[in-house]
């Protein structure tokens, strides 16, 4: 895949080695305005480093832009002379939707939002696709690039912004149940080192039995529920003190403020 990533910044590094690991490219064009930030990268065949935006676009099949929004608006009209209908085009801004990017570029482009979160870093990235009525014919190439740094999900752009709570903000939320995990390990007599290694542990475990068995999560816990056991005491004692309610409540509150964002953007 001829491919090039428009604003390689920290989003568009992780992409890059992911790319560059897996040897998902012919080659990989990287933009970047000041060239020093993106050295590590160069000396890897076919990668080419440059400040040219149009110079990829001229070069490359698939268009992957992680700019800030600020610029993106600037970018698509640059480039715009230079898009062909051979191109791919995946964008990975926040909020900036589809038709807007149609506005921009034309209806007839292959268009496709990305939306990875943070564990790209570490190529376990739930990301969610979506994608103009043209876009849907190329909607296997984003996945094929994306499915390399975690896993994907295509669906509406309506379902984009529920898709930020649970996907993006779901990282924060996670990350606050290994913490709270971690801080009861400690009043067990565990250190912090040895707290923290049992509950990112288990927790990797608890998701990776869900995605390998495909069962759902309360077949996982009859395995090990015991009648009058320690840990049915535990989750009906956590399910009383509104565990379950306080996550759903959470969530619900994330999504009506990206909501109320996105109409005072409007």
């Amino acid at each position: 895949m001829k491919i090039a990533i428009i604003g390689t910044g920290n989003l568009g590094k992780s992409i890059a080695k992911g790319l560059i690991t897996n040897n998902a490219i012919t080659t990989l064009y990287l933009t970047k305005r000041n060239l020093n930030d993106i050295q590590e990268f160069k000396g890897y065949n076919n990668v080419v480093l440059t400040s040219d935006n149009i110079e990829a676009v001229k070069q490359s099949d698939i268009l992957i832009f992680a700019v800030q929004p600020s610029h993106f608006e600037q970018i698509l009209n640059d480039i715009k002379p230079y898009l062909t209908e051979n191109h791919v085009l995946i964008s990975t801004i926040t909020g900036y939707l589809i038709p807007k990017i149609e506005s921009q570029v034309g209806s007839d482009q292959f268009i496709i939002r990305a939306m990875p979160n943070t564990a790209i870093a570490v190529g376990k990235s739930m990301t969610c696709l979506c994608s103009n009525e043209k876009g849907k014919k190329r909607i296997k190439i984003a996945e094929a690039i994306f499915n390399r740094l975690g896993h994907t999900l295509a669906i509406p752009e309506s379902q984009m912004q529920a898709a930020t709570v649970v996907c993006a903000s779901g990282i924060a939320f996670w990350m606050r149940l290994i913490r709270a995990t971690t801080q009861a390990a400690i009043q067990l007599g565990f250190d912090a080192k040895e707290a923290q290694e049992l509950a990112m542990h288990t927790s990797e475990g608890a998701a990776n039995l869900l995605i390998t068995n495909g069962d759902h999560p309360e077949e996982e816990i009859d395995r090990v529920t015991t009648p009058k056991g320690c840990t049915i005491t535990g989750l009906n004692h956590m399910e009383h003190k509104g565990l379950s309610s306080s996550l759903i409540q959470g969530m619900v509150a994330s999504f009506n403020k990206i909501n109320n964002i996105k109409e005072e953007q409007i």
